[in-house]
């Protein structure tokens, strides 16, 4: 069986489906502006999804050891990620900008460039970090009482939010380090930091968790640990790679002399990129604090029920972010239409395979949810956001290759503009008016963000058709 379609390719590469699948695993060398479209997509996407894999089992295995204490600690895990996905935000923000640079570097034959690149972007990581980390500790009882925690919940919940917010550099350096292997072409190398990253996770998390061997017993506080040990330890095996490893580019001592406008163009572009997500992670805040009003139930059930749809929908980011790789190099290489045609097929293969895991979903939620917990009520809500979020899975799975193809070509611009319309001015006031005017109660908000995501689709569909992202220059 091959996965040839026909294009050409510099070089001989034997294109049968096997050693395509291990040339995807141990790192590929093609250049992904000739390679056939089919195989390109492969190449990339295969380790991305293998990556985003590891990044969803943890988030599953977590909340299954932290269900275990009780739903106020699954609550402090909720609120506390209604928080992280700013940092999240910031994170995913900036590596945007890096890796479509990047990407674009690579493109035009330009290794320096791409070092370059990579270093002001290690530049830009450690001042934000060091900001939202102090903001982050000093702030955190306040943030715990803005989003409508009980008494009970603030008081094993300071520690844990302290540590992940005070810690964020762990975060955002797993994301930028990565951006850069993946925007170069070198998407193997970012799955190995993860699976890194992510291992030590599960296995740290349980240990600090309930005081396994020699391990203190910490309770919700001892997920934080293992969680930022596990990924500071993937941070520095990223490093190491990034300055010492087999990669398509090497950076030397010159390459860290601060050029300003270089560092001013990534801060445009991925400031863009920040705001995007900042305006769609703080709507999952802003859910959240909706959801707060049905009583800590139903936060548990419905961060349970969302860390399943992480698990299902992670490695569909896999897929976007290897289009977005071919979207940029190929127009550093002044091929648009390679571009556009990666995208769409990329986008026809997630939305024909999360229809399918839509539909598992909708079969197995009850069971699902179940696993985590055995509280009647949680199950209940869990499974009620199961049932309804999943049936827009076609649609996520769609839209998602599309958005991130706008930030691989540089044009951030356009999906911050449709998050905001989309999360802003329709899911939020829909959420709550379904929720507390219409009497929905918490289904209320789980139709909305289906309803939202279904119309961010076709929005972004047909705006991508206008092509006016091939003008983009960075």
């Amino acid at each position: 069986m091959s996965l040839d379609n026909g294009a050409p390719q510099a070089g001989t590469y034997d294109n049968s489906l096997w050693p395509v699948i291990k040339e995807a695993i141990r790192g590929s060398q093609r250049d992904f502006t000739v390679a056939p479209i089919g195989i390109a997509l492969f190449i990339l996407s295969v380790p991305m999804i293998i990556e985003m894999f590891a990044e969803s089992l943890f988030a599953v295995v977590d909340i299954f050891f932290v269900a275990h204490l009780g739903a106020n600690a699954v609550a402090v895990v909720g609120l506390t990620e209604s928080m992280m996905a700013l940092i999240y935000a910031v994170a995913i923000g900036l590596s945007i900008g890096v890796s479509a640079t990047v990407a674009r570097r690579i493109g035009e034959k330009d290794p320096e460039g791409a070092a370059r690149t990579a270093t002001h972007g290690i530049y830009l990581g450690i001042l934000v970090s060091a900001v939202m980390g102090i903001i982050g500790i000093v702030a955190t009882p306040t943030i715990f009482s803005m989003l409508g925690a009980d008494a009970e919940v603030i008081a094993i919940g300071v520690p844990f939010m302290r540590i992940m917010l005070g810690g964020n550099a762990v975060v955002l350096f797993l994301f930028l380090l990565n951006a850069i292997f993946r925007g170069a072409g070198d998407a193997a190398i970012a799955m190995r930091v993860l699976w890194l990253a992510n291992g030590l996770n599960m296995i740290l998390g349980p240990c600090f968790i309930f005081g396994v061997a020699f391990f203190p017993q910490m309770g919700v506080t001892g997920a934080a640990i293992g969680t930022t040990v596990g990924r500071g330890t993937g941070v520095l095996f990223a490093m190491w790679y990034l300055f010492r490893g087999e990669k398509r580019f090497h950076i030397h001592a010159d390459h860290w002399k601060l050029e300003v406008a270089r560092l001013w163009r990534i801060v445009r572009l991925s400031s863009t990129a920040v705001l995007q997500f900042l305006i769609a992670t703080a709507s999952w805040s802003a859910l959240v604090r909706v959801i707060a009003g049905f009583g800590s139930d139903a936060i548990a059930g419905y961060v349970i029920a969302l860390r399943v749809v992480m698990f299902a929908l992670l490695p569909a980011v896999g897929v976007a972010n290897a289009a977005a790789t071919m979207v940029g190099q190929n127009l550093g290489a002044g091929k648009p239409e390679r571009s556009e045609a990666a995208v769409w097929k990329a986008s026809y293969i997630n939305a024909a395979i999360y229809f399918a895991v839509g539909v598992v979903l909708l079969i197995t939620a009850a069971s699902i949810v179940g696993f985590f917990t055995t509280e009647t009520p949680v199950r209940s809500t869990g499974t009620s956001c199961l049932h309804i979020v999943a049936l827009g899975f076609v649609f996520y799975g769609f839209g998602m290759v599309l958005e991130t193809a706008f930030n691989g070509a540089g044009d951030a611009w356009t999906p911050t503009f449709l998050n905001l319309l989309v999360f802003w001015l329709i899911e939020i006031p829909l959420a709550y008016a379904l929720a507390y005017r219409f009497g929905f109660g918490p289904n209320g908000v789980f139709w909305a963000i289906t309803i939202s995501f279904s119309v961010l689709a076709v929005a972004s569909a047909l705006i991508f058709k206008r092509g006016k992202w091939r003008e983009k220059k960075i």
